[in-house]
């Protein structure tokens, strides 16, 4: 089962005798090199002995495992290979933590060395260390009984790691804003791996008013409250499930009083059918994950919360069912969102636009904020643009679209630019209402953004379509959940780095 991690960071390591060290880990430059800690586990310099047998270089992210001589501290000795120092970047370092935490195996005590000769790693980098590895150690099994090894035991144990560095005061401060933000991530991705019998609108608005301990202020609007704002375009997705729907609207005030707050808005169908445009059987059960963007807007909530954000912030997410019975909604049916706008449905697939149709305009007309981003996994046109590597970000306004960018690739939660354009625009035109849900055969991510466009008045926004890199995407050195959590980093650091104080 999961096993806990516990990190501390100290400037050196603890005095100890015989295995007491566990695991040690040392890093090596692309050149073979070693940091002076390496005496401290290696008395023999059986490491660059096994290093050059093995013809171990040093190549980033490799690892070389080795089985500790009797005068070390350890029992095992781990080093993993950083490339050129000079070119590392703050990820990397985040990729790195998860390479370690890859080759825990059975160890409960891990020291690990952050010394490399000729260079100096600060704080940030040995709190980006730890972030990874808390990140890599993330499992969704609390519906196993078992684990994979047969084991019946729900606590698989904890994981001590101390990471020993000079700048250990720096990185224990660093890290309380990176361990935030891995609440943040592992909320999403509980939120996206739960099955829909499990988590519903109305459950799912719950985990939402859980955030009321962090001091967010949660409000919960319900189907008759929402009828009463003229929501029909997302009450018309709601209305062939049977579990309702909700809107839930939290907000963080951790800036100046009456500054205009940042907003995020998440599409959460908890899941989708398709309605009566009913998807195939094929990996419908995916469809449970159909509400990454509220997961990743509640998680980044946490995250903004939990380290105390100097921001005034809100994330609204509408929650709904897409299911299929007598009263769903049917192709052809013409409904009257909140703005007034009547939109005729087409296809009862094409449903996350209908939810933020209702859910911008709210966030536009109620806070007025100073920047709207959305997320959803709106459409599979985006994986066939973009793979699962990038989101699609589409925006009315160049200087989010850059910080957004610049945000993705210090994360490396990578966002490539879409167009938009009144070329796209006629596409949705409707003879019978004011516009329909979905346009021809092609460019359908960008028919999806051109349709939430005319709801979000004159406000700075970007739309950011997750569909490829939410669920499903390929693993790597810091996820090996099918749910991953994408948009809870990248956003909390567009925040931090342009929106703060």
């Amino acid at each position: 089962m999961s096993r806990k991690i516990e990190v501390t960071f100290s400037r050196s390591p603890k005095a100890g005798s015989g295995a007491s060290m566990g695991l040690a880990v040392l890093l090596a430059t692309e050149d073979g090199g070693i940091g002076e800690a390496a005496a401290s586990v290696d008395p023999a310099n059986s490491v660059e002995r096994a290093m050059r047998v093995a013809e171990f270089k040093g190549r980033a992210m490799a690892t070389l495992d080795i089985l500790a001589p009797a005068e070390s501290p350890a029992n095992r000795i781990l080093v993993i290979g950083v490339g050129d120092p000079r070119t590392v970047t703050e990820h990397d370092w985040a990729r790195l933590g998860g390479q370690i935490c890859a080759k825990f195996d059975k160890a409960t005590k891990v020291t690990i060395y952050l010394s490399l000769p000729g260079a100096e790693i600060g704080g940030a980098q040995a709190a980006e260390m730890a972030m990874g590895i808390l990140l890599r150690a993330y499992r969704f099994d609390r519906h196993k009984t078992k684990s994979d090894d047969g084991e019946n035991d729900a606590d698989a144990g904890t994981v001590k790691v101390t990471i020993v560095t000079p700048a250990a005061a720096a990185a224990k401060k660093a890290f309380e804003d990176a361990e935030a933000v891995v609440g943040g991530v592992t909320l999403a991705r509980d939120l996206v791996n739960e099955p829909a019998n499990v988590l519903g609108p109305l459950e799912f608005a719950a985990k939402a008013k859980e955030l009321s301990k962090l001091g967010v202020k949660v409000e919960i609007l319900t189907e008759k409250e929402m009828k009463k704002l003229g929501m029909g375009s997302l009450l018309g997705v709601a209305q062939g499930s049977p579990r309702g729907a909700r809107m839930a609207i939290m907000r963080w005030d951790g800036g100046k009083a009456r500054e205009k707050p940042v907003a995020f808005v998440g599409k959460g169908v908890t899941f989708d059918t398709g309605g009566n445009s009913m998807k195939t059987a094929s990996g419908m059960e995916d469809m449970k994950g159909d509400m990454g963007g509220a997961a990743a807007v509640t998680g980044l909530m946490y995250a903004l919360a939990t380290r105390k954000a100097k921001t005034n912030a809100v994330g609204i997410i509408g929650l709904v069912e897409n299911a299929v019975d007598g009263h769903a909604q049917r192709p052809g049916d013409i409904v009257t969102s909140m703005s007034g706008q009547t939109i005729e449905v087409l296809n009862t697939d094409a449903e996350g636009r209908l939810v933020l149709a209702d859910a911008l305009w709210y966030c536009a007309d109620r806070f007025q904020p100073k920047f709207m981003v959305n997320l959803a996994t709106l459409t599979g046109a985006i994986i066939v643009a973009l793979g699962q590597h990038y989101a699609g970000l589409f925006s009315n306004n160049d200087e989010l679209a850059d910080r957004l960018a610049a945000a993705g690739v210090a994360t490396a939660e990578r966002v490539w630019r879409m167009p938009l354009g009144p070329e796209y625009d006629k596409l949705i035109e409707s003879r019978n209402a004011d516009m329909k849900n979905i346009g021809g055969r092609h460019g359908g991510a960008i028919i999806a953004a051109q349709f939430l466009q005319r709801f979000v008045k004159d406000t700075p926004w970007a739309h950011l379509d997750i569909a490829g890199t939410a669920l499903g995407a390929p693993a790597n050195e810091i996820n090996q959940s099918w749910a991953s959590g994408f948009g809870v980093r990248l956003l909390d650091r567009l925040v931090r780095d342009n929106y703060e104080g």
